[in-house]
């Protein structure tokens, strides 16, 4: 006799739900080689010299772009009260990804002294040390969403291999513009890639914690800041403040939002 199938639950179903989870997955690649082969398909794209030319250059105190400089504080902050909350056990995390939970708050509180080192004289030498320790932070946030929404196992293993990536897109930067033809293609990669794959992990992967939604508002308060980067100047113009003082403030924001997260959330 063939016995009937529980009320409610259609033959095959669990089948269809891995074919379904793997074509998820093998989309996420797919997404991410193509864009990769369609970056490395560019010519190389040097660091612009006006990408230095910032809207607020006044010295105060003797310190040369003051506001650009001190707006750094808030990662100081954030980054130490992050690190302090997580060895205290305040933060609501699997165990499996708690260094990148570490790594992020790390690279908010070194993109501190890296971004306040770089704008008191900005040049291609001292941007790479602000460039650095934002990999650190990209990297971590990547496996943790990685872990938290695909699978454990895989957030912790990307962790070491993202963050060397990062480093390294960085580095290869910064080797290329000292033979004279510079290429920010990797670098660009790392920081504009997850930005587009995150979205897609959070719509397509069940969330296994409360205040899912809190990732779209830190993803938010991250294009804030790139949009007031963009528009430096004409922030500075129109409230005498300029977009990239307002970026700073911005981003911090961001890993505020996530460190509040972490806090609040319950499993569900």
């Amino acid at each position: 006799m063939v016995q009937s199938s529980s009320p409610g639950v259609i033959p095959g179903s669990r089948k269809g739900c891995k074919m379904t989870a793997l074509s998820k997955g093998r989309l996420l690649v797919g997404v991410t080689f193509a864009a990769i082969l369609g970056v490395m398909l560019l010519d190389p794209i040097p660091q612009p010299l006006s990408y230095h030319a910032f809207a607020d250059r006044r010295t105060f105190f003797s310190i040369p772009n003051l506001f650009d400089v001190v707006s750094n504080l808030p990662f100081l902050v954030i980054g130490l009260a992050g690190l302090e909350q997580l060895a205290t056990r305040k933060l609501r995390s699997d165990a499996e990804l708690r260094p990148a939970i570490a790594l992020f708050y790390l690279g908010v509180i070194l993109t501190a002294f890296g971004s306040a080192f770089y704008h008191l004289r900005p040049d291609n030498a001292s941007l790479v040390w602000d460039r650095l320790p934002m990999t650190l932070a990209f990297m971590g946030l990547f496996a943790l969403v990685a872990g938290e929404y695909i699978n454990l196992s895989l957030g912790r293993r990307l962790l070491w291999p993202l963050l060397t990536i990062g480093i390294c897109s960085v580095l290869w930067w910064q080797y290329t513009e000292q033979l004279g033809q510079g290429d920010l293609r990797p670098y660009g990669l790392v920081q504009f890639l997850p930005m587009f794959l995150l979205p897609l992990i959070f719509l397509w992967y069940p969330p296994r914690w409360s205040r899912s939604t809190d990732y779209w508002m830190v993803a938010g308060w991250y294009l804030a800041a790139k949009l007031l980067e963009f528009f430096d100047r004409s922030m500075f113009n129109l409230t005498g403040v300029s977009g990239h003082t307002l970026k700073h403030l911005a981003a911090a924001m961001a890993a505020w939002q996530l460190l509040r997260m972490l806090r609040k959330r319950a499993r569900l």
